[in-house]
């Protein structure tokens, strides 16, 4: 049998032991260690680590198996992995956060039947890797859900239909109506914490970033700064109190990730601060402003809670609520991926924290950005090439093209340019230069348009440069 080591940076994770093969071993074996590093790799004397399912955020997550279970139920072990470079402060952070998520899930999670259960919470002491020294580790055993992640699900599939996407936001405000009436509020909703099982039903994941509504008076001391970048409203990213409507705001922005297959990055235009997603898909009028209300700036002015929601949607007679089929999912060898904790540390609280601020999202998709650098490099080329031909001057031909490749960039990030027209302009651009011999520079036409791809490959090799640069910092700092 394979089992995974869960240490952190463990040369060789997967460990084969053929003597568990056999059952009743299997069940009665004490104890098997990492014959890379010597980790315990059968936890708590009870759960067998089979796979990894992803790390991010302050963890890692498994597949593993119960043999304390007739049928060795498989579940999801998460594992609490901070940063190296946190502080005392943001460990203790950190470390609560995810204490929170096993909190929560004991509390609510045998309440609601589309919230995974808590089945163990508990740490294990071993010896260090650095001699003299030991390590501790915290891990959490919850249920596991066999399916996709709706980020996984509109990858496959592409574009939600708007029953589709109905679905999912009615079934999720259910759950979203339950959470909040626990005086909860989850504060990271996004498709990748949304979970379809293969029968079709939905669950809702991640509660480590939950926050704990109080009735008190006095003012609390805002957010923590936990959130996922462009599903976020103003109030959780400035670190001030989050509401029932803080969650509402995510769900709609999931939707419209769902409707469009779009990054949430993309659908937000910061220069006037406003979603811009009604020319990436059709749906009725009476969806878009639901979601549109949901989506508002300020927090008064949304819904304030699921049930609201719920009631307009409930009003829109033409609306069908028609459930997924369980076949949408693809059998599969082994279990699907879930999401491991997806908390983002931002320093905007005023508490005495500081975590690291994430790096913005891109507004473009990486091959838009290519995609756009080309256009502009190609079409800048053929500008350089008749201004040189006309003006016979370098200096002329290179500043005139700048200055048109700079116009189509700013176009282009304005959004004005866009699908099609990257291909017809630099067309008409050259049929006006093969039919003018004089803005040809005495070139033949195969070495002006070798000379305009030429100039199209180092603009996206410029740009790919400083993409790479620009992340390697981002990373860094």
């Amino acid at each position: 049998m394979e089992l995974y080591c869960t240490r952190p940076h463990c040369p060789r994770p997967q460990n084969h032991f053929a003597e568990l093969d056999d059952t009743t071993t299997l069940r009665t074996v004490p104890h098997k260690f990492c014959t890379a590093c010597g980790m315990p790799v059968i936890l708590a004397g009870r759960y067998l680590p089979v796979k990894l399912l992803g790390r991010g955020g302050f963890g890692a997550a498994f597949l593993a198996r119960d043999r304390y279970t007739p049928g060795m139920r498989y579940c999801v072990v998460k594992q609490f992995q901070p940063a190296g470079n946190l502080n005392p402060e943001q460990l203790q952070l950190a470390q609560q956060l995810f204490e929170r998520e096993a909190v929560v899930l004991e509390d609510i999670g045998h309440q609601h039947d589309q919230i995974p259960n808590l089945y163990a919470y508990f740490p294990i002491i071993v010896d260090s890797l650095t001699s003299g020294k030991q390590d501790q580790f915290f891990y959490i055993v919850q249920e596991y859900i066999d399916g996709q992640n709706l980020e996984e699900e509109v990858v496959r599939q592409g574009r939600f239909t708007e029953t589709q996407a109905l679905e999912v936001l009615r079934e999720v405000l259910s759950i979203l109506k339950f959470v909040h009436n626990q005086n909860i509020i989850h504060r990271d909703i996004k498709p990748s914490n949304i979970m379809r099982r293969r029968d079709g039903k939905l669950f809702l994941l991640d509660f480590g970033a939950v926050k704990q509504v109080t009735n008190s008076p006095s003012p609390s001391k805002g957010s923590t700064g936990i959130y996922s970048p462009g599903f976020a409203p103003l109030e959780q990213t400035s670190g001030q109190d989050v509401y029932p409507a803080t969650d509402l705001y995510a769900l709609a922005v999931t939707i419209l990730v769902l409707l469009t297959a779009k990054d949430a990055s993309e659908l937000f235009d910061a220069y006037s601060n406003r979603w811009q997603w009604e020319q990436f898909t059709s749906i009725s009028p009476q969806l878009s402003q639901v979601l549109t209300k949901m989506l508002k700036p300020a927090v008064a002015d949304r819904y304030q809670s699921a049930q609201e929601v719920l009631n307009d949607l409930s009003a829109v007679g033409t609306f069908v609520n028609t459930p997924v089929p369980a076949t949408v999912i693809p059998p599969a060898v082994t279990p699907a991926p879930v999401t491991s904790q997806p908390v983002v540390p931002v320093a905007v609280s005023p508490q005495p924290v500081a975590p690291v601020p994430a790096s913005p999202q891109p507004r473009f998709s990486t091959w838009e950005i290519l995609r756009g650098a080309g256009f502009s490099g190609f079409e800048g080329g053929l500008v350089a090439i008749a201004l040189f031909s006309l003006f016979q001057s370098p200096g002329i031909a290179i500043a005139g093209a700048v200055l048109i490749t700079g116009i189509l960039v700013y176009a282009q990030n304005r959004r004005w340019l866009e699908g099609w027209d990257l291909g017809i302009i630099p067309g008409l651009t050259l049929a006006v230069m093969l039919f003018v011999p004089a803005l040809q520079a005495g070139m033949g036409i195969p070495s002006m348009i070798f000379s305009a791809l030429t100039s199209a490959l180092i603009a996206i090799a410029v740009t790919s440069l400083f993409r790479l640069i620009y992340r390697l910092l981002s990373s860094i700092i």
